[in-house]
């Protein structure tokens, strides 16, 4: 089936359909409001505001402050002000035994009509509960209970009890944009909210001051012991360091560790001197070891000795001068020998001094070896030694670093306990009270124009919520629409409720012939014979879906109407289970369409006159054994033959289609089929079940009656039998 498309109507349908349902769940609600806010105690409130904010001074800190946005610290403070440390504080300045007695004073005069209400009931409760015995059947667990509940408990003083009642009435709120608390009080007696909002904003100021000083005491006091600690690790760690440099000589170690690096370069600089220069002697050498006596003079270190050089000079001088003399003189002239003499002696000595040049080249290299062999050994002597001195140094540095850290720990413990010593009686929340609580003039509830107001919407919206839900729920057929857009089936008529309960539908239709009811079966008549384009359906046959919906009497008034219209019409009383009929018209059901059928009785014997005009009835009769066997037989088509020719008209009261197959027997034995439904009470399920046993077999099905229609409750203000549906519709 395709979804309705919902029209504001429809819901306007729906309000004035259970329009009784809103004005009654309205009334009820609003007389509740009314009665519930007019006999309710009046309460008084009164408030103190306090402003509360951080205290994010922190000079003694490093100037760390707390952010300035802390979503959860309003909440904290909501939640200490209705702490019991709080309250009982409060108790404690109020006077318990005072406060007490005013508190519960006529507490019994003051007792609502509600309170006697709930009083009342609860007595009759216990009278009922004791004359029907429940105290027996609850005894066990009565003896139960009672084992559960401690004998020996202790009853509650004044102050718990007024504790108890106080947190139950006090109430903190935040003033939106601000830091400032209301802190309220309810109750009947107005001086007392005033009194006890006030004791309770104190006593939250004083419980947030000894918080502070019992936190302020406590860690100051571990500071004290943790200092105590640090200094006693440090003494011991200074200890340490002095036994240690005591016994490594750590003086001496501390001014070398210093020269040790630059001795290591210094000494790793000359070693690298020193092997370049033995590495050029042992050349030098080697090469004058290996030369001849001739190629000293080669050698480059030889050639700029000085003493050679010199020497040479002075044979070059002699061998001019023997030149010169060799011109003047003979090999034998005494100038010549003393010439050649002298010669001889520079050359020897320049022999000496060759000889003299080789030993000084061998010293050097000798000294040159022996000094880079010293300076590697004093070079390993010294890493030697600072690699001890690095052992040493680690260590140092570990006992160095212990007492600076020990040192550290106990100078922050001394600040830090003389910083909270001077800052001990600052409070880490200020709190300020900027208004005193009030003497309440005007109760705070119950608000009775809110109230009546709240009381009209809640019972307006409720009524109309509960009316959709009833409509939600309802499932049955109600309109002629509903049946037409769930079913694809027309309506040919809807039946109103009958005003008066001192007659029948049936009476009305017979002894009425102008009533409101005559005319919805006057616009059925003309739906049946316009309900096929050649010639309307000659027999009718007329079943409803559940027993007590109407069709019988409905068969009744149809045919009554028909008849009216000159038509000779014949109605037959097919119901053998439970005929109704024979009642209606008043006429004996000695013999009827079970006897024909049955062949106890003829043909013409069972058909009577009534006393409308034009029709004639044929009663059930007697109540069979069979009647289903009894409509399948040839007589009962044979009879139908016969009375089409003599009828205009032949409307057939069946049983309904879920109590027996009657109904279908017949439907293929006749023209045309009504089904009768009672509007509001036919399920759409019972509907739909019905028109397919009737679609199995082909039944031709004529239309839909909708019987005991209220046409102003469901939101119609004019009859459905004024119109007329053909079969196509």
């Amino acid at each position: 089936m395709d979804e309705k498309e919902i029209h504001l109507r429809d819901y306007l349908q729906v309000i004035s359909k259970r329009k009784g349902m809103i004005f009654t769940f309205f009334v009820i609600t609003l007389l509740t409001v009314i009665i519930a806010t007019f006999t309710a105690t009046p309460m008084y409130k009164s408030a103190a505001k306090v402003m509360i904010e951080k205290n994010t001074a922190r000079e003694f800190t490093g100037g760390y402050r707390y952010r300035s946005y802390d979503p959860e610290f309003i909440e904290t403070q909501t939640q200490l002000i209705k702490s019991a440390a709080v309250i009982k504080q409060a108790v404690e300045n109020l006077n318990p035994d005072k406060i007490y007695d005013s508190f519960f004073i006529n507490k019994e005069e003051k007792k609502s009509y509600l309170g006697a209400l709930q009083a009342w009931i609860k007595d009759q409760y216990l009278a009922l509960k004791s004359a029907v015995g429940i105290e027996k059947i609850f005894s066990s667990s009565d003896k139960t209970i009672k084992k559960k509940i401690p004998q020996n408990r202790v009853p509650l003083t004044k102050a718990q009890e007024l504790e108890n009642i106080i947190k139950g009435g006090i109430s903190v709120e935040p003033v939106e944009n601000s830091k400032i608390l209301q802190i309220g009080y309810i109750s009947d007696n107005p001086a007392l909210a005033q009194k006890i909002a006030n004791f309770v904003a104190q006593a939250y100021i004083d419980e947030l001051i000894d918080m502070q000083m019992e936190v302020s005491g406590y860690s100051i006091g571990w500071m004290r012991k943790k200092a105590e600690s640090e200094r006693v690790k440090l003494e011991e760690s200074e200890k340490d360091l002095h036994a240690y440099k005591k016994k490594h000589n750590i003086v001496t170690i501390e001014d070398k560790i210093t020269v040790l690096p630059e001795r290591l370069s210094e000494l790793s600089s000359k070693l690298t001197a020193a092997e370049t220069k033995m590495k050029e002697l042992m050349a030098v050498y080697n090469q004058i070891i290996n030369a001849k006596q001739n190629q000293l003079e080669t050698i480059p270190v030889i050639v700029q000795n000085i003493s050679v050089d010199s020497i040479n000079k002075k044979i070059l001088a002699v061998d001019q001068k023997l030149s010169e003399l060799s011109k003047k003189y003979g090999n034998k002239h005494p100038k010549m020998i003393a010439a050649k003499d002298e010669l001889q002696t520079l050359k020897n000595k320049k022999i000496s001094e060759l000889q003299r040049a080789v030993k000084t080249i061998k010293n050097e290299y000798l000294l040159a070896k022996s000094n880079e062999r010293d300076l590697r050994k004093l070079l390993g002597q010294s890493k030697f030694e600072a690699a001890r001195f690095e052992e040493k140094s680690i260590q140092l540095g570990i006992l160095k670093r212990r007492v600076e850290t020990n040192r550290y720990l106990y100078d922050a413990l001394v600040k830090k306990m003389k910083e909270r010593g001077i800052t001990e009686k600052s409070q880490a929340v200020n709190v300020w009270i900027i208004e005193q609580a009030s003497f309440p003039e005007i109760p705070s509830s119950p608000r009775k124009k809110r109230n009546i107001l709240l009381g009209i919407i809640l019972g307006l919206f409720g009524g109309i919520g509960l009316a959709f839900f009833f409509e939600y729920l309802d499932n049955t057929v109600k309109t002629p629409e509903d049946v037409e857009e769930k079913f694809n089936i027309p309506v040919i008529g809807t039946i109103d409720i009958l005003k008066s309960s001192e007659e029948t539908i049936v009476e009305n239709i017979l002894g009425q012939a102008g009533s409101a009811i005559s005319e919805s079966f006057k616009g059925i008549r003309t739906s049946i014979f316009l309900s096929s384009a050649d010639t309307p359906p000659k027999i009718l046959l007329i079943t409803s879906v559940a027993p007590g919906e109407g069709k019988s009497s409905i068969s009744a008034c149809l045919a009554a109407a028909i008849a009216e219209t000159g038509k000779k019409v014949l109605l037959i009383d097919a119901d053998m289970r439970r005929p109704v009929q024979h009642k209606n018209f008043n006429i004996e059901n000695a013999i009827g369409i079970s006897s024909f059928l049955a062949g106890i009785s003829k043909k013409n014997e069972n058909r009577k006159q009534t006393s409308t005009e034009n029709l004639d009835i044929i009663t059930a009769g007697p109540v069979p054994p069979n009647p289903s066997e009894l409509l399948s037989s040839m007589r009962l088509k044979d009879m139908l033959k016969d009375y089409s020719n003599e009828y205009d008209m032949i409307i057939i009261d069946t049983p309904p289609l879920a109590s027996v197959t009657d109904p279908v027997i017949l439907s293929s034995r006749v023209d045309g089929v009504i089904l009768v439904t009672w509007a509001g009470k036919t399920t759409y399920e019972m509907l739909g079940k019905g028109l397919k046993q009737l679609k199995e077999i082909n039944a031709p099905v004529t239309g839909v009656v909708l019987n005991r229609f209220n046409a102003k409750r469901s939101g119609y203000y004019y009859n459905y039998g004024d119109y007329y549906y053909s079969s196509d519709s």
